[in-house]
C-alpha cells in the first residue's frame, strides 16, 4: 500500500470525529424530539449516518435502472429521483444539512452491474463504478462513505475487487443488487467471494431488484405489487433466507449480512421459521436456529421503514446492535426518515446507535 493510500483511509478512519466539527451547523438545525421517557434528544448532539443512499455513476456501459422497469411509478416522482440520483453537492449535500445527517455511504442504484449479461463488461463496470465512488469519497471524506459493487458475474474476479476496494480504494464495505442473472449468493460458485468479505472483515449489503424474469401468477394484472410495494421485500428477504438455509454462515460465521427496510418481513416471520424448520428436511443440516442467524449474522436497516411498532419488534428479533438507520434517499424523504429516528422510542444509548454507532462500528466507518 502506497503512502498516499494509507493517508487516505487514515482519513477515512478518523471521518466520525472530524465530521462532528465540519458538520456542526448542520447537525444543530433547530428542533427537538422526545426520547422515550419524555426527555429531549437535542439534534446537536445525535450524529446520524445513512447507510443505504443510492447515486447513479458515470462511465458505466450498463446502462438502466429499475426505475424503467414494469413498475407504475408517478412520471413526476420518477422526475425527482434522477435528478436526484447523479448529483452529489447540489442536491444530495444540502439535504443532508438541512435534516441533520452526517454522512450517508453511498452505493450504486439498482440494479447496477447485477444485470449485466456479459461478464467482461460487468468486471469492467464494477472497477470503474468503484473507482468513480472512491474519487467522491476522497473529496467529501467527512461526508460520504462507499459501498463498492461486486462483478458476481466472475467470483473470482469480484474476490480481486473486494481486495481492491477495501485495500485500495478504502471502501466501507459492500452492495450487492439481489440476484445476479438469476443466480443467488447461496449457490457454490460464490464461497470464494464469502471467504474473502470474511477474511477482509466486510459487510455485504442485500439491496433489493427485480425478480428474474418469469411468471409468478400473484402478481398478474396487479403491477403494483412489483417492486416496492410487495415483490422486493419478498424477493430480497428470500434471498437472505437463502443464504441462511445454503449453510453459509456455518461456513463463515464471521460474514456478516445487511438487509435493509427492516429486514425485508424476515424479523416478523423469524419466530415461525424457527418452528417450521424442525419439520422440514433441509438440503443443508443447520447447527442453528434460522433467529440465531438473524441476531448473530443480519444486520437491519430503518431504510423506508418509519413506524416505532415495527422498529421495537425488530429489535427485539435481531437485537439492538443489529439495527442501522438508513433513508433510501432519493427514494425516501430525508425529513421523514430522520423525524422518525428523533422521535422513536428509544433511550438516548440506543438512539445513537441506530443512528451511527452501529454502522460505525460494523462498516468501520
Amino acid at each position: 500500500m502506497t503512502a498516499d493510500q494509507w493517508t487516505r483511509r487514515q482519513v477515512l478512519n478518523t471521518a466520525a470525529g472530524t465530521a462532528a466539527l465540519a458538520g456542526t451547523s448542520a447537525l444543530m438545525a433547530p428542533g427537538v424530539a422526545q426520547a422515550h421517557g419524555g426527555r429531549p434528544d437535542p439534534r446537536g448532539k445525535l450524529r446520524i449516518i445513512a447507510i443505504e443512499e443510492a447515486v447513479i455513476l458515470p462511465g458505466l456501459l450498463t446502462q438502466g435502472t429499475a426505475l424503467n422497469g414494469a413498475i407504475p411509478f408517478k412520471p413526476e416522482v420518477t422526475a425527482e429521483w434522477f435528478k436526484r440520483l447523479p448529483d452529489v453537492t447540489e442536491y444530495r449535500l444540502a439535504d443532508m444539512d438541512a435534516n441533520g445527517v452526517a454522512m450517508q455511504v453511498l452505493s450504486l442504484t439498482p440494479p447496477g452491474v447485477q444485470m449485466q449479461p456479459d461478464t467482461a463488461i460487468a468486471v469492467r463496470d464494477a472497477q470503474v463504478a468503484n473507482d468513480a465512488l472512491a474519487a467522491i469519497v476522497d473529496a467529501h471524506p467527512t461526508r460520504f462513505g462507499g459501498l463498492a459493487a461486486l462483478p458476481l458475474q466472475d467470483p473470482q474476479a469480484a474476490v480481486r475487487e473486494a481486495r481492491r476496494a477495501m485495500g485500495d480504494l478504502g471502501m466501507a464495505g459492500f452492495l450487492v443488487n439481489g440476484h445476479t442473472n438469476g443466480q443467488y449468493l447461496d449457490e457454490p460458485q460464490f464461497r470464494p467471494v464469502w471467504a474473502a468479505l470474511e477474511e477482509l472483515g466486510a459487510a455485504l449489503y442485500l439491496h433489493p431488484t427485480p425478480a428474474p424474469a418469469g411468471t409468478w401468477g400473484l402478481l398478474k394484472d396487479r403491477p403494483e405489487l412489483v417492486g416496492p410495494l410487495y415483490s422486493w421485500a419478498a424477493e430480497t428477504g428470500g434471498h437472505a433466507l437463502r443464504i441462511i438455509l445454503g449453510g453459509v454462515f456455518d461456513d463463515f460465521p464471521g460474514a456478516r449480512l445487511i438487509v435493509g427496510h427492516m429486514g425485508e418481513f424476515l424479523p416478523y416471520h423469524a419466530p415461525r421459521l424457527d418452528v417450521q424448520i424442525r419439520n422440514i428436511n433441509t438440503r443443508v443440516p443447520l447447527r442453528k436456529k434460522p433467529s440465531e442467524y438473524l441476531r448473530e449474522n443480519i444486520a437491519i436497516t430503518t431504510s423506508g421503514v418509519m413506524d416505532d411498532t415495527m422498529l421495537q419488534a425488530a429489535i427485539e428479533s435481531v437485537g439492538i446492535d443489529n439495527v442501522l438507520f438508513a433513508i433510501d434517499y432519493p427514494f425516501e424523504k430525508s425529513e421523514q426518515a430522520v423525524g422518525f429516528l428523533r422521535g422513536a422510542k428509544l433511550s438516548f444509548h440506543d438512539r445513537r446507535k441506530i443512528a451511527a454507532g452501529n454502522a460505525e462500528r460494523i462498516l468501520k466507518l
